[in-house]
């Protein structure tokens, strides 16, 4: 029977639309190929170049797409725009009313409300004030030290193995994973089972999922929502051992109520989840983008304090997150462009941030751009990543203390991107730790 309602789930939140997207794609429509042609999502840079060109707010008719940096930006910090999750069943036709009640609702995904990523305020600053300390620039600064030995630990562990490595599955993937489960109190030896996870969570944030995927990430989606029950349960039983973050939002349901049980395990779930994926990708492409451009990396060995600008010139060339989209809630005007009320704006994040406007030669990579940090890599506005001073300083921990140790780091075949197309980033990237930098 669970099998009947996920089946009907995928179709109506996926299916429907995939034969939608086809269908659009057949009558020339580019903007739709980018949510279902893989090719697009290798090298996506020249298709935002040309969305760009075609103007301002692109409509294709379903959506506005927009890479231009300044309405990006207009849009993401606009009172007149909100987040859309899921439509309510009473705004859906009858005969689809009444599928999905048959459906039911499906694990606690981040795409689905109560997620912080599909709500609005009040709730969503109600959400936030609740984490926001646990982030805070005196608390990224403590973890550096912390993160700083984890970096250290991990080189050993790949030095130890010989000159060959994978260097996502052994390093990248690891070090904000270990990071963030320690935040959360949880246990180092999930680390794996986190990413595994995580991985199949992530793929709910594309649209248009296959029904294998769809399976997949529900049922990933599932057993993390499972062990961060237990997780809770645990700490209530043992309430006085645990000062981690968790410990705040365990207050706020068990003590004056301020979250119901979704809501506590909806935070939590995207707290260790989004705690890695972004920064595993940050990595990843960082070392790729080093790796290709020794002289890039020279300037950094000569010059390490310009390794902050580097790691927003890594964030702003390519993006860990490539789009994300906001419905307008009126009829409204942002960067002189017109949106009328309950249009919804595809953000072309990767291609903003390679916005010839704002960063000139945007597809050059220069780790001493000046403006590098003007990115649009972590959103803007109050939805602005609540992570991103954790990303950004386990992304230079790691990337400097990686071509410290391995100073002439080299890949030994081709890298494997993500099959997603929101995060863009490697799932394998396997390299030659050379022997002259190995420690004996």
């Amino acid at each position: 029977m669970e099998g009947a309602r996920r089946a009907l789930r995928w179709g109506l939140r996926h299916g429907i639309f995939r034969q939608v997207i086809r269908r659009r794609i057949g009558g020339g429509d580019e903007t739709a190929r980018f949510l279902l042609d893989p090719s697009m999502s290798v090298d996506p840079y020249l298709y935002y170049d040309d969305v760009r060109t075609r103007g301002r707010l692109v409509d294709n008719g379903m959506v506005l797409n927009t890479c231009h940096h300044d309405v990006a930006t207009a849009v993401l910090r606009s009172q007149d725009f909100g987040v859309a999750g899921p439509p309510e069943d009473e705004d859906l036709p009858a005969p689809l009313r009444l599928a999905a009640r048959v459906a039911g609702r499906g694990p606690l995904g981040p795409g689905e409300p109560p997620s912080m990523l599909t709500t609005n305020p009040p709730d969503h600053t109600r959400y936030r004030k609740l984490v926001t300390r646990g982030f805070s620039a005196r608390v990224v600064a403590t973890l550096r030290s912390r993160t700083e030995q984890v970096a250290a630990e991990l080189l050993d562990e790949m030095a130890g193995r010989g000159t060959s490595a994978d260097l996502v599955r052994d390093y990248a993937a690891l070090l904000p994973a270990t990071v963030i489960a320690e935040m959360l109190g949880a246990p180092a030896e999930m680390r794996g089972q986190f990413l595994e996870w995580g991985a199949g969570a992530a793929l709910s944030l594309d649209a248009g999922l296959t029904y294998r995927d769809f399976v997949r990430s529900e049922k990933d989606i599932t057993a993390l929502q499972e062990w961060m029950a237990g997780h809770f349960a645990r700490l209530r039983r043992s309430p006085g051992e645990d000062t981690t973050i968790l410990s705040a939002l365990l207050s706020a349901r068990d003590g004056d109520g301020r979250l119901s049980e979704d809501e506590l395990l909806s935070i939590a779930m995207l707290l260790l989840a989004a705690g890695f994926e972004t920064t595993v990708n940050l990595i990843g492409n960082g070392a790729a983008l080093l790796t290709s451009h020794p002289d890039q990396l020279a300037v950094l060995t000569a010059e390490p304090q310009r390794w902050p600008t580097a790691v927003d010139e890594m964030l702003r060339i390519d993006s860990p997150v490539q789009r994300t989209g906001r419905m307008a809630t009126r009829d409204t005007e942002v960067a002189g462009e017109r949106v009328r009320a309950g249009q919804f704006v595809v953000i072309m994040l990767g291609g903003a941030n390679r916005d010839p406007a704002v960063f000139p030669e945007p597809a050059r990579f220069d780790v001493t751009r000046a403006n590098a940090g003007e990115h649009l890599a972590f959103s803007s506005g109050i939805h602005y990543c609540l992570g991103a001073g954790l990303a950004r300083m386990e992304g230079e921990v790691a990337l400097r203390a990686l071509f410290e140790r391995f100073p002439d780091l080299a890949p030994a075949g081709p890298p494997h991107r993500r099959p997603t197309r929101t995060l863009r980033g490697w799932d394998a990237m396997p390299v030659t730790l050379q022997p002259s930098t190995v420690d004996a």
